[in-house]
């Protein structure tokens, strides 16, 4: 009897455990599959209350399709005969909606092993089965979204650089199915060069320290043809944050890449062009010029072979040559300045002095009918600058003012202090700002722009060379200044030149210059002329010799070397611009084996390489015989003993 009741207690709290439990249908069916029992959680999810289901057949439960198909039948037989039956499927709840379950049938045997039912267990899944149909239909989304891209390969690398899939986009421009890529490493993207150098792995590894790559450049397609790549690397990790592999963009530019090539080669084409005319209009402004110049010397040089053949006087005509020579000098001293070339000789300049000392100059050039007035402050900082350049310079800004009024007008000539800030394009510090103004017709922005330009000029034809303004603007970028231009037409226009203030130890530094007139008494030596030019050679051989020295000459750097090797030698006059070797290695290499011989060097300043600064006193080509006399002067040592001559000082 006691046991009997322990085994009631046993059951009575078996069946309060199975009644409470919710979220499980557990109930049990008799060999046929009549419901013989219903829990709590049965009802809860089936809407079955006990007395409407026990001793109904648990096939209500399964959809007509499953019915006639004979599945509820099936799974009893399943777990009768093979201990358990497991699956998932829709189910029907009492109002006829369907629910996702997961079901398993264990079969129920007597202690004789006799079947006495089933124990049927079902849980609804039906939410996680949305979320997992949402996520299958997201991914399939995603999948479709990929694969759809052609303009992009899109696909991934596991965590030591091999494909791990592939969309339409990357075999579409890179060549490759995705059964002959995947599982292969992307190193077969990249080019020889770059594998060897390890950009690959590189890539990689900043892609996982710095959590992104990016970059251009050329990479392979299948057949071997290269195109130019955009490549982004992202890492991929897990939910744990581990590394599971990295997301791969790479995007096709190779047409892009021509366009902008293209692009490229029409701009240099264009800049080109650019440079091209304007060497055309320098050479041919040039050319106009120079054969002015070159008609008045043939013609006078023709003319006085002539008449100095019938005993006539020749005079005229060599002083036209002369003149004619003397402005083609200023042409190419204006065209140095243009070019930011020519010599200077830079000093302390006091700008009241200098232009009070130009006063009668400027008003016999000027002419009648202009006036000019100078507006100075008392007192006024010396700049720094070259004095004859700049007397130049002011001439040629005082005669386009007066072109600029053909009816007269005035001309006013100030100078202010002024400081300089960055963004003005010159070096911070003091300058003074020497102004020209006019009064005249002025310049429009399209004129006011092209002004500067070398042989641009708004005077009729043969009224002016179009290089003063170029000249000024060269001149003044030259002392370490700049040139500013200011015009409104009806209204005149004003040119301001930024002329450094100079520095005390310039200023103490500039030698007063030598008196005219001042005379030395000079040895006569033994010169070498050296000049790769038959022409000069002769010309400065005759002068030098027409000065009372014994002359050498030579045609080259290793012919004068071979000279000195063989000849005591008192002075070296050489060339700059020479084939083979120049006039500076010449001298250099005079230094190293004649460390005492003065030595004069002969050049245009034009010859010079940008940079380069001479350690040699040097004559500007063209030269006349007084400027070499006085250059000699200024490097060997007076007085001397022994034969002299005279030669006079220009200042």
């Amino acid at each position: 009897m006691q046991v009997e009741n322990e085994a009631t207690a046993v059951e009575g709290r078996f069946e309060l455990l199975v009644q409470s439990v919710t979220d499980y249908a557990i109930y049990m069916l008799d060999p046929t599959g009549i419901v013989t029992s219903w829990n709590a959680g049965a009802e809860r999810f089936k809407g079955y209350k006990p007395d409407e289901i026990i001793g109904r057949h648990f096939a209500r439960f399964y959809g007509e399709g499953d019915r006639a198909a004979g599945i509820p039948e099936r799974a009893l037989h399943t777990a009768a005969t093979e201990g358990r039956f497991e699956a998932e499927g829709w189910r029907l709840r009492k109002d006829g909606s369907r629910f996702w379950a997961n079901v398993v049938i264990d079969p129920v045997r007597d202690p004789g092993g006799q079947l006495i039912g089933f124990a049927k267990v079902t849980r609804d899944l039906t939410e996680r089965r949305k979320a997992d149909e949402e996520l299958r239909s997201s991914e399939e989304r995603f999948r479709l979204l990929v694969q759809s891209v052609t303009d992009y390969a899109i696909y991934m690398l596991d965590t030591g650089g091999h494909v791990t899939s592939w969309n339409a986009g990357a075999e579409r421009f890179k060549g490759y199915r995705a059964e002959e890529i995947i599982g292969q490493h992307f190193s077969r993207f990249y080019l020889h060069d770059e594998r060897a150098a390890g950009v690959p792995a590189l890539a990689l590894s900043t892609a996982l320290n710095a959590g992104r790559f990016e970059a251009e450049g050329w990479r392979l397609r299948k057949d071997g043809s290269k195109f130019w790549a955009s490549v982004v690397i992202d890492p991929v990790r897990g939910d744990n944050g581990d590394l599971v592999g990295f997301a791969k963009i790479t995007r096709d530019l190779t047409e892009r890449k021509r366009a902008q090539h293209a692009l490229e080669q029409a701009q240099q084409a264009f800049y080109q062009s650019q440079k091209m005319e304007a060497i055309g209009q320098l050479t041919g402004g040039v050319a106009h010029d120079f054969n002015n110049l070159l008609a008045a010397i043939v013609g006078s040089a023709d003319l006085a072979r002539r008449r100095m053949g019938q005993g006539q006087d020749i005079t005229r005509f060599l002083d036209n040559i002369m003149e004619a020579a003397q402005r083609g000098t200023t042409l190419t001293q204006r065209m140095l300045a243009f070019a930011r070339r020519q010599d200077l000789r830079l000093e302390a300049v006091d700008l009241t002095a200098l232009v009070r000392g130009m006063a009668d100059l400027m008003e016999r050039t000027i002419g009648s009918g202009v006036t000019i007035d100078t507006q100075f402050p008392l007192t006024l900082q010396a700049v720094r600058a070259d004095p004859a350049q700049l007397e130049l310079g002011l001439l040629n800004l005082a005669v386009n003012a007066r072109d600029a009024m053909p009816d007269g007008g005035r001309i006013v000539i100030s100078a202010t202090r002024a400081q300089s800030r960055v963004q003005q394009g010159l070096a911070p510090g003091d300058y003074v700002c020497l102004t020209v103004a006019d009064e005249g017709a002025g310049m429009d922005a399209v004129t006011l722009e092209k002004c500067v330009e070398p042989f641009f000029t708004t005077k009729g034809i043969g009224k002016g060379t179009g290089l003063g303004l170029s000249m000024v603007v060269g001149m003044a970028e030259q002392f370490g200044g700049k040139a500013t231009l200011k015009s409104t037409p009806g209204k005149g226009t004003a040119v301001t030149l930024w002329l450094p203030v100079a520095l005390a130890d310039v200023a103490a530094a500039t030698e007063a210059p030598a008196p005219v007139g001042q005379v030395g008494r000079m040895k006569a030596m033994t010169v070498l002329a050296v000049d790769d030019d038959d022409i000069v050679l002769l010309n400065t051989a005759a002068m030098l010799s027409d000065l009372g020295h014994t002359v050498l000459q030579a045609a080259s750097g290793a012919q004068a070397l071979q000279i000195l090797g063989q000849t005591r030698v008192d002075l070296l006059v050489t060339d700059y611009a020479m084939p083979h070797m120049t006039g500076g290695e010449l001298a250099d290499a005079v230094r190293a084996g004649w460390p005492d011989l003065p030595i004069l060097m002969i050049s245009g300043y034009a010859d010079l390489p940008a940079g380069i600064r001479l350690h040699y006193r040097r004559v500007a080509k063209p030269f006349r015989q007084d400027e070499l006399s006085a250059a000699i002067a200024e490097i060997v040592p007076l007085p001397l003993s022994g034969e002299v001559v005279e030669f006079r000082c220009r200042t």
